[in-house]
């Protein structure tokens, strides 16, 4: 059987992994290979720290989507993967790998996810999430704060300076390429109902 590709673009903050994590719980963990497009960022462990801390991450050059586009036919072949595992502190890849083993739901998140053809024309739901922008930054500065171990002012340095005029360039204009466009992110429990209604449906009719 063919694994059902699902992608989740839009917005830093939109609320992306919300509802991912919606989707794995009500259709099942055991069934979804998830992959997050975060993972792929370029390996920069030959560059200094001032350096890397100069890089656009908001720019699709920093993302290595070749890999991604390779892992997702290997998926799709019925071939387990090893995905790299990004150190945000550090700003570049660790030595270490994470296994994911094919399932028949092949679950992508990205706010870049749409912009590349190649890993586009694999995708057979395309879904952007889409909120305010306030609620965007909010949620990022939180996340970035506790998780990412970013001070206020480089959040704020880094949203005003890559993180806005990028998704005006390179996210925004992705809408185009969705089948569906979900407002509200998580919090629009109607929408998501529909895709996890979806992707049991194909499932059943791939089964």
């Amino acid at each position: 059987m063919q694994p059902l590709v699902i992608g989740l673009a839009g917005g830093t903050g939109s609320g992306k992994t919300t509802i991912a994590r919606t989707i794995m719980e009500r259709v099942g963990r055991d069934r979804i290979a998830y992959i997050q497009h975060d993972a792929y960022y370029c390996d920069q462990s030959d560059m200094a720290l001032e350096q890397r801390l100069r890089v656009n991450y908001d720019h699709p050059a920093s993302l290595e989507t070749s890999l991604l586009v390779q892992h997702v036919h290997d998926l799709r072949a019925g071939r387990a993967v090893q995905i790299p595992v990004y150190d945000f502190a550090a700003f570049t890849r660790t030595d270490q790998t994470t296994r994911i083993e094919p399932h028949p739901v092949i679950l992508l998140e990205g706010i870049l996810l749409f912009v590349d053809a190649a890993l586009r024309s694999l995708i057979d739901i395309k879904i952007y999430v889409d909120a305010p922008a306030d609620l965007r930054f909010i949620r990022r500065l939180q996340r970035d704060l506790t998780e990412r171990q970013r001070t206020p002012e480089s959040v704020i340095r880094q949203y005003l300076e890559t993180v806005r005029p990028m998704h005006m360039e390179f996210v925004e204009p992705t809408k185009r390429f969705a089948d569906l466009i979900l407002p509200e992110g998580g919090f629009n429990t109607v929408g998501v109902d529909v895709i996890v209604a979806r992707v049991r449906a194909m499932l059943e009719t791939k089964g």
